[in-house]
């Protein structure tokens, strides 16, 4: 019995409260209950799909995000077949990027691209996911729950970068998403993946000679500080001087290719030292035959460096202490 007295009196105080609301809310059948501010009540609603489209850009244009939003939600509603479906749906996407709910925005323009691919619109589209996407790559903080700032995120980053390239894989858009999503994870330190998407880029787009000069490099770079990162990884090693070898073969001109040599006779250099001292130990411990093998792969590594000249002398040590011994 209290608990029947509790809802009755919840009921009845709702709709107390609705009944004195300056800002009453208004119900029409079909499309269920909207919020109203005073004196804008049914005003914005038309009968036609295209004098509300003009209600919405008109909003719009004043910078009434909420009736804009209201007039073109409206249109998808009533009139999701009509041929103005797809400019309601990216004056909503207009409106939330308008409120920088920028998430929000690059969802709905994400729609209007999947429900209406001939739409003269898409491209604009693209553009502004692209526009926002780059927002996000420069530190824009993402939102939780779309109204609280956070921490910027690069991962979710190049996810929507990645959207885009699957939006428009061989555009120009597209190229130049690729290549920001690969950027998005060498901000966050994450060279491998960074990496994978240079030399993605590379492969997909090879026959766009300054975009693929461009992830080839990049690649090259990634690939190298991975090599750098705490313990010196040969294989992050061997796949740096691989991709910088190709680009300085292929793009000869390219102003890099001096700084891309240079960072393959360190890698190369680097290569030698772990050679030189993984002999070192094995002469210590008087594995002769090993010793020499390392000395040797030190010097083909890095012929013109210190570890190399080093390995040279002390491959003449060993092979005249061998032939004393076996007189």
């Amino acid at each position: 019995m209290n608990w029947r007295c509790i809802w009755v009196f919840a009921a009845v105080l709702f709709l107390a409260m609705v009944y004195q609301a300056p800002a009453p809310l208004v119900y029409t059948p079909g499309e269920g209950w909207t919020y109203e501010p005073p004196g804008k009540q049914v005003k914005w609603r038309r009968e036609t799909a295209l004098a509300q489209l003009q209600v919405a850009e008109q909003a719009f244009q004043k910078g009434d995000y909420g009736t804009a939003l209201k007039a073109a939600k409206r249109i998808l509603r009533v009139w999701p077949l009509s041929d103005y479906a797809p400019n309601a749906q990216f004056i909503i996407a207009q409106c939330y990027e308008a409120k920088r709910h920028d998430e929000r925005a690059f969802k709905e323009y994400q729609k209007l691209i999947e429900r209406y691919p001939r739409c003269p619109l898409r491209e604009t589209a693209l553009q502004r996911q692209m526009q926002i996407a780059t927002r996000f790559l420069a530190g824009q903080r993402f939102k939780l729950f779309g109204l609280i700032p956070t921490f910027p995120s690069m991962s979710r980053t190049a996810d929507l970068f990645q959207t885009i390239v699957t939006n428009a894989i061989f555009s120009d858009i597209g190229i130049q998403a690729q290549l920001k999503a690969a950027e998005a994870y060498e901000k966050r330190k994450d060279y491998e993946m960074a990496a994978h998407l240079y030399e993605r880029a590379a492969d997909r787009y090879n026959t766009r000679g300054e975009t693929a000069a461009d992830a080839m490099y990049k690649a090259g770079i990634c690939h190298t500080k991975l090599a750098r990162k705490s313990e010196y990884d040969q294989t992050a090693a061997y796949r740096a001087i691989n991709l910088l070898s190709d680009f300085i073969a292929l793009y000869p001109n390219d102003p890099r290719v001096e700084q891309a040599q240079r960072l393959v006779d360190e890698l190369r250099t680097e290569q030698a030292r772990g050679s030189f001292q993984i002999a070192v130990y094995y002469q210590k411990h008087n594995r002769t035959n090993a010793a020499l093998i390392y000395y040797a792969d030190a010097i083909k590594k890095a012929p013109n460096s210190d570890y190399a000249k080093e390995a040279l002398k002390r491959i003449a040590q060993l092979q005249e202490k061998r032939q004393k011994t076996t007189q």
